[in-house]
């Protein structure tokens, strides 16, 4: 089947596309601008990638949300949290209805190069903060796009009811280099190893068992995940 990857550069949607690109027949990756703080560094990822692949990769530029939502994940917004991937302070990074913009850009680019198929490499741990993550959302949102296209286009997600450790193992067994992906988002020159992302990712690879090859600005202690 031929198929779009939406593609950020974090390692979700890396492995995602080394799983795809197995599968099906890739005819793009998907990349957004959104205006995010660390736009700048996952992006270059996301093409590396789409290149080892022989992908095409197209990035897909959306200011207005940049101009126009609230999210301390956008620049000018607030400060990132530092803490664990699931404390409620994340919901600060919340960007409202990321996923469902972005999937219906997607299901329109599939649709015009041929593609019956998306791939979004979200996860089960995402489901606590971002409801556009949560299946029941994948769910509607991929019977809004199968109906709403000629192609009956299906929204494939692979990873719905993994997590990231699981993510990182299916990764390195497909050859993934990590260290060519991004997760921080407060999108500095390193990895902080603070904020929620960057607790997720090395929580994700001390669970499962890989050597973790990111370059942090500092390891503390892993937060406890909240009750």
């Amino acid at each position: 089947m031929k198929a779009c990857v939406l593609l950020s550069g974090g390692m979700d949607s890396v492995t995602a596309l080394y799983d795809a690109v197995r599968q099906h027949q890739v005819v793009a990756a998907l990349s957004f601008d959104y205006g995010a703080r660390h736009n700048s560094r996952e992006l270059p990822f996301a093409a590396h990638h789409a290149a080892l692949h022989q992908v095409p990769h197209e990035i897909i530029h959306l200011d207005f949300i940049h101009r126009h939502f609230t999210s301390h994940l956008l620049k000018g917004g607030g400060p990132i949290p530092d803490g664990h991937y699931a404390e409620d302070s994340m919901r600060q990074t919340v960007i409202p209805f990321r996923n469902g913009i972005m999937l219906a850009i997607a299901a329109g680019f599939a649709e015009s190069h041929g593609a019956g198929a998306l791939v979004i490499a979200a996860h089960s741990g995402d489901h606590a903060i971002y409801p556009d993550c949560r299946e029941d959302f994948m769910q509607a949102m991929g019977g809004a796009i199968a109906a709403g296209t000629y192609a009956r286009i299906q929204l494939l997600r692979p990873f719905i009811a993994i997590d990231k450790a699981a993510i990182a193992r299916l990764g390195a067994g497909l050859g993934v280099d990590f260290a060519t992906t991004w997760s921080c988002y407060k999108g500095g020159e390193l990895h902080c190893g603070t904020c929620g992302t960057c607790v997720e990712r090395r929580e994700a690879f001390i669970l499962g068992g890989l050597t973790d090859p990111t370059v942090y600005q500092q390891t503390p202690p892993l937060p406890a995940p909240p009750a």
